[in-house]
């Protein structure tokens, strides 16, 4: 069984104990693959955050396109992050928008790799 914290040791909370779930049922290669996969496509929290500040006084919506979540990026972008409200919202969710984002990353990647 692996660890997480000693195969991704920058992950935190909800993320961390995810990805532990997952890696649970990996033989210790398999999660060194799964990790460097999940590394090269996960997003950090503090890219998001920065992200969306500059949606607030630049363009609206680009963290969400970062995201993968187009639609709603559009809607930001056309709308000024629906009058800075949105934008608001998403700058104290930020961590929530983040875990989303890297738990269907790790879910793909499970898939994928076929664990």
């Amino acid at each position: 069984m692996a660890n997480a914290m000693e195969i991704l040791p920058e992950l935190e909370g909800e993320e961390a104990a995810y990805v532990q779930m997952i890696l649970s049922n990996m033989s210790p290669e398999q999660a060194h693959q799964f990790a460097n996969v999940y590394r090269a496509r996960r997003r950090k929290p503090q890219e998001i955050l920065l992200l969306t500040v500059l949606g607030l006084f630049f363009i609206a919506g680009v963290h969400r396109f970062v995201l993968n979540q187009i639609g709603m990026g559009l809607l930001y972008f056309f709308t000024g992050g629906l009058c800075y409200v949105g934008t608001i919202i998403d700058l104290i969710n930020y961590q929530t928008l983040t875990f989303e984002y890297n738990r269907k990353v790790a879910d793909d990647i499970r898939i994928t790799m076929g664990f």
